[in-house]
């Protein structure tokens, strides 16, 4: 029998209660935060899409795992476990752990870029872009075109423009390239899934080049199934053969295990060539801590090494990405604009359809991040204007390319009553669209604004 109900293949063991809020609370607490939800506190929240990273359950193999977490400085049990894991999924030589991802990318990018660089990629996400561009670098997003379009049932949404790719290297010259980054899943362009084949062409373009291809990898088991399902030749490979046969590609990749590891805290860097690697742990242990334990505890590594192996279970990955693909479909029924096909972490609204009268420099999708606290508590993240959008020369906007509110779900947390919350939350929201105003920002850093950036309404 083909059950229709997408159920969570696990048994809670332990549970964490809600604090449930009134609209008029809530109106104050937004106020207080200054109208940005990276500033309220946890507890004022009922439901967190804020986002993915770092907000797993454990499991009970992954508490168990921490009992055993050996804290030695450095040669822990731990670390070898963790590593063992980590070289049989990459297949790379060269281990660096960190304590999440956007260290390791501060190392990586920060020893390639510099005034003279540029790297490129189908997306770079927020802290690859900032840490890109604090080294003096740029950073150039070359998705296909079809990411722009939200209605196209495009398998790969997520791909890079592999022709754009070889035009920009013989634009900037190789030698310029700090490097190709393929993120995937492409979380900034609606978590979009890349495919093996779009990974082939991008890697043969940098080989021929001699630029390094860097896979930013902390979503691949999800978008290993993607290619299992939608891409033909995969169809009787595991999601971890998958997995294994695009980091066989890359020459490093940089990891958020706060994503696909299933855990609170850690990341790694992962490296073919020995001199880079060399060069990358001289800073690892400046900034970081030893090379065995980059900032990580031993329970930390524990986590990491046993969720990197649960994350490859034909039954969570089916209920993870099936559970998201609900929250999209039913959202999509009501009327919500949003990217479609839905990707494996998030739903993607698309606040610039859903708000038209609010324009670009009024932040649509902060208005919706608000107005989702407001009516139901829940909070999420705008990726648009306020994320992404930069200034000229004179001080005026220049919007990003579109204005995006992202949906983050986090895995192993919510069940399908939290997810029929949302629902009937978004229901309120299409009905009071007329009148909601846009915002202004008021106060704001150089770099990653979006986090602690104040705003009013207009």
């Amino acid at each position: 029998m083909q059950h229709k109900t997408i159920i969570e293949p696990f048994r809670i063991k332990s549970v964490e209660p809600i604090q449930l809020s009134t609209e008029t609370q809530r109106i104050a607490n937004l106020k207080k935060a200054h109208y940005n939800p990276f500033l309220l506190l946890s507890d004022q929240v009922i439901i967190d899409l804020l986002t993915d990273s770092g907000t797993s359950a454990m499991s009970s193999a992954q508490w168990a795992g921490i009992l055993e977490g050996d804290e030695a400085y450095a040669g822990s049990h731990s670390w070898l476990k963790m590593e063992r894991v980590i070289k049989d999924l990459t297949g790379f030589e060269f281990i660096l752990p960190t304590h999440q991802g956007r260290a390791a990318e501060r190392i990586i990018y920060g020893h390639l870029g510099g005034a003279d660089k540029t790297f490129i990629s189908n997306t770079h996400f927020d802290t690859t872009r900032a840490n890109i561009e604090f080294s003096g670098a740029e950073a150039i997003d070359i998705p296909i075109d079809a990411a722009h379009d939200m209605a196209d049932f495009h398998p790969f949404k997520g791909n890079m423009n592999v022709a754009k790719l070889e035009a920009l290297i013989a634009e900037k010259g190789a030698a310029n390239i700090g490097a190709v980054i393929l993120t995937v899943t492409n979380n900034s362009s609606g978590g979009q899934p890349v495919s093996m084949e779009n990974a082939e062409q991008a890697a043969a373009i940098c080989k021929k080049n001699g630029v390094l291809f860097i896979l930013d990898c902390c979503r691949i088991a999800e978008n290993s199934y993607f290619i299992k399902h939608r891409e033909a030749g995969f169809e009787n490979r595991t999601y971890k053969q998958i997995a294994q046969q695009m980091f066989a590609l890359a020459d490093g990749a940089v990891m958020s295990a706060k994503k696909d590891a299933l855990v609170n805290m850690g990341g790694f860097l992962v490296l073919k060539d020995e001199v880079l690697a060399d060069a990358c742990k001289s800073l690892l242990i400046i900034t970081e801590g030893f090379t065995t334990y980059g900032g990580l505890s031993g329970r930390d590594m524990e986590a990491i090494a046993i969720g990197l192996e649960e994350v490859f279970d034909p039954h969570y990955l089916q209920y993870r990405i099936k559970s998201t693909e609900y929250l999209g479909s039913k959202l999509r029924d009501m009327g919500v604009p949003l990217i479609w096909p839905t990707g494996g972490h998030a739903v993607y609204i698309d606040a610039k359809a859903l708000y038209s009268h609010i324009p670009s420099n009024e932040y649509p999708g902060q208005a919706l991040v608000c107005e989702l606290y407001r009516l139901g508590g829940i909070r999420s993240v705008e990726i648009g204007s306020v994320m992404f959008g930069k200034y000229d020369d004179a001080g005026k906007l220049i919007p990003a390319p579109m204005e995006l509110v992202r949906l983050a779900i986090p895995r192993r947390v919510y069940t399908q009553s939290h997810i029929e919350y949302v629902i009937e939350t978004f229901a309120e929201i299409m009905k009071e669209r007329p009148n909601v105003k846009g915002y202004r920002i008021v106060k704001e850093p150089k770099f990653l604004r979006h986090f602690t950036a104040h705003f009013e309404m207009i």
